[in-house]
């Protein structure tokens, strides 16, 4: 029997790494012009953790791809960093200002709704986006100038279906935020498992509710067979108590992506009872990069994460396309169809629509309380995980 897809969940300050140039000079003013580059993600709002994780990966990663020289080709890079605080409106407006001061690499997008209004203004002034953690599937395939770091919603429900057999006539419900990476995941799960016999709901919440009982009780209400919960951010913690205590855990089969580290003590006895997939956690791949990647951020005194690879990911684009030249086509060119050794293995952009192939896991959440911690259950090749040629 072919196994299904499911859903799962999987948020200014300023780094001169080296300070020359002055504002307003473009990357591409000189042989010996730095290359400048911006950084617009959340260093703060409800998405902070996750953008901090990014920052850190993105600094080891830069380090990583430059051999330490903080330069590309012999020319410095400039790093400049600017909060959204989780606000598409902050998001543009500081991307418009990077753009303005020669900035023609922009990265970051920590949010997916921040993602899909930074992605036009890439196309708009000619230069190139490389959009962070945010899962959304629209951002593939958007427009020729936009890539990205990270894995998508897809890959979430394409590697989730790896523990499901057909849900013909299974009542399915997801519960998520009502933001644009919640709204992708009912819309991915309703198209695959819609199609295949499932009746699909969703329970919707938004982003900034802390009391997320009444949402819990909708779901118990619904009596689905399988519930699917796609959850970003510092409301998890009373997202999952909510589930609890409302006995859904034990009353109905849970699948859901693996959060960060500090949301393992929350699952509990749970944990046991959830069905995990993730794109990321610290010990899911033993390749020379990620042991680089951690001996890296370690020393820097942060910790790897879920979201991690990413910006490592990000720094390794970065520097790979502004070595291709000055032009923005030129550095288009160079990253599609590129395949390059990542933190999880090899990874290609595919060139047709820029997605990042890349290989998901399964893990299973064993111990309790400050103990809780993931393993390893399998590696579940890229190609088991392409997501579908954006259009």
């Amino acid at each position: 029997m072919r196994k299904t897809p499911l859903t799962a969940a999987s948020c200014a300050v300023v780094l001169a790494v080296t300070a020359c140039g002055t504002p307003g000079e473009a990357a591409g003013g000189g042989e010996d012009a730095p290359v400048r580059v911006g950084i617009v993600y959340s260093a703060t709002g409800p998405l902070a953790t996750y953008g901090e994780q990014y920052r850190q990966g993105f600094e080891a990663g830069l380090d990583h791809a430059t051999g330490g020289t903080m330069e590309i080709d012999g020319r410095p890079i400039e790093v400049e960093y600017m909060d959204d605080a989780g606000d598409p409106t902050k998001a543009v407006t500081a991307t418009r200002d990077l753009i303005g001061t020669g900035h023609d690499i922009i990265a970051g997008s920590t949010a997916s709704g921040i993602a899909v209004q930074v992605a036009p203004l890439a196309e708009q002034n000619d230069i190139l986006f490389i959009s962070g953690s945010a899962a959304t599937d629209a951002v593939t395939g958007v427009n020729d100038h936009t890539f990205r770091s990270g894995r998508q919603t897809y890959q979430d429900i394409l590697t989730a279906g790896t523990f499901m057999d057909d849900p013909e006539g299974a009542d399915v419900l997801v519960l998520a935020q009502q933001n644009a990476f919640g709204q992708d995941n009912v819309a991915a799960v309703t198209d695959v498992l819609g199609a295949e016999g499932a009746d699909v709901d969703s329970v919707l919440a938004p982003p900034e509710t802390t009391d997320l009982t009444p949402f819990a009780e909708q779901v118990s209400q619904a009596e689905p067979d399988l519930v699917f919960v796609a959850w970003a951010g510092e409301t998890a913690s009373a997202m999952w108590r909510a589930l609890d205590q409302q006995g859904i855990l034990d009353s109905t089969e849970v699948v859901t992506g693996l959060d960060i580290k500090p949301s393992y003590p929350v699952f509990g006895e749970a944990g046991g009872r959830i069905s995990f997939l993730s794109h990321y956690f610290d010990g899911a791949s033993d390749t020379e990069l990620a042991r680089t990647m951690k001996e890296s951020v370690e020393e820097a005194g942060g910790t790897v994460d879920l979201f991690t690879p990413d910006g490592f990911t990000a720094a390794q684009m970065v520097v790979h396309a502004a070595g291709a030249g000055d032009e923005v086509r030129e550095r288009i060119d160079a990253l599609e169809g590129w395949t390059f050794d990542g933190v999880k293995g090899e990874l290609t952009i595919r060139a047709e629509d820029h997605a990042l192939l890349q290989p998901m896991y399964q893990v299973e959440l064993v111990g309790e309380g400050e103990d809780a911690h993931p393993e390893l259950v399998a590696e579940i090749p890229a190609a088991d995980v392409d997501p579908a040629v954006a259009e």
